[in-house]
């Protein structure tokens, strides 16, 4: 059946872990990636679960695109920090005198897109345009690196004159995009509410964390609502105590989808009161409450949130299906205490989540990243989805290309002295070319 042209669907665009998949441990404050420096990777078992993962939920009848992953090593840093000589020759240097800068050069976490950007969907902003805006990944160096070919490549895939893709913001505020990002609706192409969750405020009196740096500044997202031209917006500060506890994005410690909010009590600073206010200025908007779950620490703990990433699961609405899905790690399914906490959930008919899906993402998780943090929610309608590259959208034929490609191409196993190895180096070359072919975008 054709879509009517007026019909909006929300978009899962995932990312692809590249074939320099790494656990390098750079990322401070997740700490998956902290406690899992140094393992060996499975770049291909890494590429190939995120690719089940995509099918599977195409399979559920949600639209889905592919986001190719960028190419690595990115060597523009190594001129600034003062290395001479071939390019090969740099990057060995960079090998020996300065692991971290060199790993950072070939990290693959422009594979989780949810902080790829923001976005803003028509329905929501002054103009009627659908908005993005480029994450700057400032906290941390290897993830900055990521932010301006993320903008080349959205610009070539969001081209129409009905999307305006919008640069990464200017100056030291930093933004780490939709993972800090929610958007409540009665439906998706009706007008919603979109809450921005920040960690700290250069400009406001708020407590400090104690551990771990927050990576989400206020002053980004006030900017980025000012940006958007969205009608209808709040900010809300994250609990410096969750931050601390490893809750390094918002999506590890609540989500949503539509109208059901799904939360820890810890996930706000004056929870309650953040939560009223949330509540009240959504039925302002739409004369209607929000589903409201809040999961308690007797039953569920921080720790464990952060442990089995339940919040960081995606919840999906397939069409022609009464209820929600909760599509969850397997880690959740492991974790008998969060297993039957889901089944009670589900068996709660108040609750809209009517099913769980369990999903082995074990590579994806070990650097600290769940089903959520490697899919970026767009809603658009059928015009502008036909406006975009096409090579992107996923269906079956591209399934068994990217297949292909990754059981082809990719290393089996892979350490960090792998990457200065000549024949390492030319299976990773080749790789990226490949995906150059199939998608048709400089990477």
């Amino acid at each position: 059946m054709v879509e009517n042209s007026h019909t909006f669907f929300e978009v899962n665009f995932d990312g692809i872990p590249g074939p320099t998949h790494l656990f390098s441990g750079l990322a401070k404050g997740n700490i998956a990636s902290q406690i899992n420096e140094g393992k060996i990777s499975s770049p291909k078992k890494a590429a190939l679960q995120s690719l089940e993962k995509i099918n599977t939920v195409f399979k559920l009848g949600i639209k889905q695109a592919v986001i190719p992953p960028h190419r690595r090593p990115n060597t523009t840093p190594l001129s600034v920090y003062g290395f001479k000589g071939s390019i090969e020759d740099q990057l060995k240097e960079a090998y020996f005198s300065d692991p971290k800068l060199f790993a950072g050069l070939y990290s693959s976490s422009n594979m989780w897109t949810a902080n790829a950007a923001t976005i803003s969907p028509s329905p929501d902003t002054e103009n009627g345009k659908l908005q993005i805006t480029i994450a700057n990944l400032k906290t941390n160096f290897h993830r900055s690196l990521e932010s301006f070919k993320t903008y080349d490549i959205f610009r070539k895939i969001f081209s129409s004159t009905k999307i305006s893709v919008h640069s990464p913001l200017p100056g030291l505020s930093p933004d780490e995009g939709a993972a800090n990002h929610l958007r409540f609706c009665e439906d998706y192409g009706e007008t919603g509410l979109e809450v921005f969750i920040f960690g700290f405020g250069s400009r406001e009196e708020l407590p400090r964390t104690k551990v771990f740096k927050p990576r989400q500044s206020k002053e980004a997202s006030d900017d980025i609502i000012k940006k958007h031209g969205i009608k209808h917006s709040l900010t809300a500060f994250q609990k410096p105590e969750a931050i601390d506890a490893g809750v390094f994005h918002n999506d590890v410690i609540s989500t949503a989808n539509k109208n059901f909010f799904f939360y820890h009590e810890k996930s706000f600073f004056n929870n309650s009161s953040t939560i009223k206010k949330i509540d009240e200025k959504y039925k302002e908007i739409t004369g209607k409450n929000l589903i409201l779950l809040e999961v308690k620490e007797m039953e569920v703990s921080l720790n464990e949130a952060v442990s089995s990433y339940l919040f960081n699961s995606q919840i999906i609405s397939p069409k022609d299906q009464a209820g929600m899905i909760l599509f969850a790690p397997k880690e959740c399914e492991k974790f008998e205490k969060i297993r039957k906490y889901i089944e009670k959930i589900i068996a709660d008919p108040k609750n809209p989540l009517s099913q769980v899906i369990y999903f082995d993402l074990n590579e994806s998780m070990q650097n600290g990243g769940g089903p959520a943090c490697l899919r970026l929610r767009v809603v658009m309608n059928q015009d502008q989805l036909n406006d975009i590259n096409q090579s992107i959208l996923f269906d079956d034929k591209l399934y068994e290309k990217l297949k292909k490609l990754i059981n082809e191409n990719y290393p089996d196993q892979l350490k960090i002295e792998d990457l200065i190895k000549p024949e390492v180096v030319t299976q990773i070359n080749l790789c990226f070319d490949k995906y150059e072919e199939i998608f048709k975008i400089n990477l």
